[in-house]
């Protein structure tokens, strides 16, 4: 296989990737009538991890938990917290805002990563995070009131979730080099488990199992979760890390495009301005030199 053929089917996995993660988003808002969040967290998230475990039996892999005191803080922020924000937010939010929130992961990894791992982030990190800044701003749009502010924060919350879940999955992998299925599916797990008792104890509304609903958990599970999953991971394999980093900023403008053509949600104009300046800081910091360490 020549480079550019390889390039190109590298490039073709990654778009098919954001499409499909794109979708997932457009998925979890339309169940949103029929199951309450926090059943959908623990029912995605425990289903999830069967599914992957299989696919590491099938393919022979060790099954033994890494260890599990880490494993457990990742699942509970990289899997309870940040999907139990998200959906949450999905409630009263559109998909455009929320997603954009979510996505804004790589600030609170610069961040978390400055404050767990002493590692200092750069001028152009701190221009990232500015323009972002400037853009919540617009998107607030507090000149109108702050009477659509809850879905903007738990959008927030969940990306400083995900973050801090990247930043101690990136010492799990320093310090352990656990096999990547085998550790995503022990964090999937224990996340969702977790939040068995939460969506017991809570009140939501009773889940409505019909066609939408299960077409919905369909899609995510198996192809938003199992089948995204994998082809991320030949992403990583094929396509530059440069280049892959870049999903971050396709996946909230894609998932932006479907619900604004298939749910009607038209963002104003302060709204656009206020997603470019937030993807031109997500670009921004993921084209930074990596920060040292103190």
């Amino acid at each position: 296989m020549n480079r550019s053929s390889f390039d190109r089917a590298g490039l073709a996995l990654m778009l098919s990737t954001i499409l499909v993660w794109a979708g997932s988003w457009i998925a979890m808002k339309l169940i949103v009538p029929y199951i309450g969040p926090f059943d959908f967290v623990a029912l995605r998230y425990v289903t999830g991890a069967v599914v992957l475990f299989v696919l590491a039996l099938a393919t022979r892999r060790p099954l033994a938990m890494p260890p599990w005191g880490l494993t457990l803080l990742i699942g509970l922020t990289q899997t309870a917290g940040f999907q139990g924000f998200v959906q949450t937010a999905l409630v009263s939010g559109g998909v455009g805002k929320v997603s954009l929130m979510a996505y804004t992961m790589p600030f609170w990894v610069v961040l978390f990563a400055w404050w767990l791992l002493r590692e200092r982030p750069t001028v152009r990190h701190a221009a990232g995070i500015g323009l972002a800044a400037i853009g919540l701003v617009c998107f607030v749009e507090p000149w109108n009131g702050l009477g659509d502010i809850k879905p903007v924060l738990l959008g927030l919350g969940s990306g400083l979730c995900w973050g801090v879940g990247t930043v101690l999955s990136k010492r799990m992998f320093e310090r352990h080099r656990p096999d990547v299925m085998v550790f995503t599916a022990w964090q999937m797990l224990l996340g969702g488990l977790v939040m068995a008792p939460v969506a017991w104890m809570v009140p939501q509304i009773p889940a409505q199992w019909g066609w939408q609903l299960s077409l919905g958990m369909v899609y995510i599970v198996f192809i938003a979760t199992a089948a995204g999953w994998l082809l991320w991971l030949q992403v990583v394999r094929r396509v530059p890390a440069s280049i892959a980093g870049l999903s971050s900023l396709g996946v909230p403008v894609v998932a932006m495009l479907l619900a604004w053509a298939l749910l009607s949600e038209r963002p104003s104009g302060a709204e656009l301005a206020g997603m470019a300046l937030i993807l031109a800081g997500i670009w921004v910091v993921s084209r930074a030199a990596p920060p040292g360490k103190e």
